[in-house]
């Protein structure tokens, strides 16, 4: 499969991806593939050049926010240029079936187990309302998560009385043994970031599908840390519900979030808000039948430019591929942390952690380490008040954009 940006803008037919959404089929005769089968140690994945903030940053952030690669600024450009004439505006229909069906291709699930929420937070709380509650039960989460699961199930304590429990972490991991310790026949959910946000440790879920399924309860993975940073199969995770978004490592932008429900779910699962969006057929005397596949949790008008850029970016993630993005990003991080232990820093990543976040512990003054790393153009995240820094490997970035970030560490070491 080749293409380039001419064709894949025609393939868009103004909104993104509106000709097919089966996949990117066209091309130009004689054009030249957007991604070249091999290239050099500046470029491995041959694809720096769709990335404009590589030409000034070694942009090491991605897991905060993924730059726009070019072919997903010309769909949302497209997309813009429809919105003003109308000239094709069955396109917009056209780019979330695309949408949708490039999501479930591309990480093992079938279409109808997709819905396309807002944010991740959406999927969450989808999630945690859906569930028939009783005072006495429990949802088990680790202290790895994001802060929404923290947010959610506290507010679920006070609404319900089902109990909270968090699982520590170990040497920077969420172990599998601590879940089953804390996992009874009380346990309705285990709810974990399928890589988290804090060090880009990485849950085996199937591991915990396993320990919560004998119990009876759910699994819930926030995807928004792994989705588009290896292969993945959905149905063979054992996952039961996740939930990622487009403008991480999915490199589309915010307010389009594609959520997973595994198909024997749908039956007992009850929207936590309804609208026109979920009518599959209009009855007599106003009253609707609404649509029975993961659809029913679109309640609304979509966010369509997010969704336009979320088609085009599966498409160029597509193309570019997961086997091949997972090789490079974690062989890199793997680099890195090999590095940032011979400079002395602690690491908060586990040793041998298949994603491409590293954290550690700089033991430096933040304001100097901040305004240096700067001045080198290395952006990248602190947490826990500086005290931490968090670097993101991603398919556009190569070995001098680390080097540029630990140049800095071993000048001021």
């Amino acid at each position: 499969m080749t293409w380039n940006r001419r064709t894949f803008l025609k393939t868009t037919a103004a909104a993104g991806l509106a000709a097919t959404t089966g996949g990117l089929n066209a091309r130009d005769a004689g054009a030249t593939p957007i991604i070249p089968k091999a290239s050099g140690a500046d470029d491995p994945l041959g694809i720096r050049a769709h990335f404009p903030v590589v030409r000034e940053l070694a942009y090491l952030n991605t897991a905060s926010m993924g730059p726009m690669p070019q072919p997903v600024h010309e769909a949302l450009t497209a997309y813009a240029d429809e919105r003003m004439t109308f000239r094709n505006s069955s396109s917009r229909g056209a780019a979330i079936a695309g949408a949708r069906e490039r999501f479930a291709t591309l990480f093992g699930a079938d279409t109808d187990e997709i819905a396309l929420l807002y944010s991740t937070s959406d999927g969450e709380n989808l999630v945690a309302n859906a569930i028939d509650w009783r005072a006495g039960d429990n949802v088990v989460i680790d202290e790895l998560h994001f802060t929404t699961a923290f947010v959610v199930f506290r507010e679920l304590e006070k609404r319900t009385g089902v109990e909270l429990r968090v699982v520590p972490s170990v040497e920077g991991r969420a172990r599998p043994e601590d879940y089953e310790a804390r996992t009874d026949a009380r346990t309705r959910l285990i709810s974990v970031a399928w890589v988290s946000n804090r060090n880009g440790f990485r849950h085996d879920l199937p591991t915990l599908a396993e320990i919560v399924h004998a119990q009876g309860g759910y699994l819930f993975a926030d995807g928004i840390q792994a989705l588009g940073t290896f292969p993945t199969d959905l149905h063979a995770e054992g996952v039961d519900f996740a939930c990622g978004n487009g403008y991480k490592w999915l490199f589309g932008d915010f307010g389009c979030a594609p959520f997973y429900a595994r198909r024997e779910h749908l039956e007992w699962m009850n929207p936590d808000r309804f609208g026109h969006g979920q009518v599959a057929r209009t009855l007599s005397d106003h009253r609707y039948e609404l649509r029975a596949t993961a659809g029913k949790f679109e309640y609304a008008n979509p966010s369509h430019a997010p969704v336009a850029a979320l088609n085009a970016s599966l498409g160029f993630i597509e193309e570019v591929g997961l086997e091949r993005i997972a090789g490079h990003t974690q062989a890199l991080a793997g680099e890195l942390r090999s590095e940032l232990v011979r400079l002395g820093m602690e690491l908060f990543t586990p040793a041998n952690n298949p994603s491409p976040i590293v954290s550690f512990y700089h033991g430096l003054d933040a304001d100097e380490l901040a305004a240096a790393l700067s001045d080198e153009g290395v952006r990248f995240t602190f947490q826990e008040d500086g005290r931490l820094l968090r670097a993101a490997v991603a398919m556009f970035n190569n070995r001098d954009d680390i080097d540029r970030l630990l140049g800095v560490i071993a000048r001021m070491v």
